[in-house]
């Protein structure tokens, strides 16, 4: 299994993105795009950078390892290293009852402290594209934040889709049933999964120096 994922790997340096980056769509319509934004709060640090091993380093951490995904639905199968712009990941997922393997390439990786509505947030996160022979066209943007000002922190998902050219008449008509509300379900479960992760290992490091002692 380990040599056919690292075949399937690495046949995704020929594929190209399957659709062009720079038409990206600002607002759902009639030609089919589906734009999706989801936000889901952290547990809060205090004002200032982000803390030692605190909530927004952890969320960093689940997010570069794309651990906030539901391998019930889809996982990463393979790659090599952290999220870098040009690199490939093959994805497995979940759907219709069978596993598909998909690629995905990275598009860019953020790391910054920028200025939004005012304020300034530092933002760690990263997005990956479709590549041809994927069931759908896109891109999605996975990033940390935490306002400086508040210390709140948060998971940044948005995500602009449509479905690909799906030559199989059977899994085309099973994604036309059930993909949008199989992706739905999904950035759902990782918003959720994101804040659970996060919390856990943060419950999990307070505990510890109590249990050394």
């Amino acid at each position: 299994m380990h040599r056919r994922l690292q075949r399937l790997y690495g046949e995704l340096r020929d594929r190209p993105v399957n659709f062009e980056p720079r038409d990206r769509p600002e607002s759902a319509g009639p030609d089919g795009w589906n734009i999706d934004d989801h936000r889901r709060p952290l547990p809060p640090e205090r004002p200032g950078p982000p803390e030692p091993e605190g909530s927004w380093e952890i969320a960093r951490r689940l997010v570069r390892d794309y651990e906030f995904a539901d391998p019930r639905i889809i996982r990463s199968a393979y790659r090599t290293g952290a999220p870098a712009p040009g690199s490939d990941m093959l994805l497995e997922g979940r759907f219709f009852g069978l596993r598909f393997h998909l690629g995905v390439r990275v598009g860019g990786v953020v790391d910054a402290v920028v200025e939004r509505d005012g304020r300034r947030v530092r933002v760690w996160g990263w997005n990956y594209r479709t590549l041809e022979g994927h069931l759908e066209r896109g891109q999605m943007d996975q990033e940390v934040r935490k306002w400086l000002d508040t210390g709140e922190v948060e998971f940044h998902l948005h995500a602009f889709s449509r479905p690909a050219d799906i030559r199989n008449p059977v899994v085309r008509l099973g994604f036309a049933l059930f993909g949008r509300p199989t992706q739905l379900e999904y950035q759902r479960r990782a918003c959720r999964r994101m804040a659970d992760l996060t919390r856990a290992e943060l419950d999990a490091r307070r505990r510890a120096p109590a249990a050394d002692s």
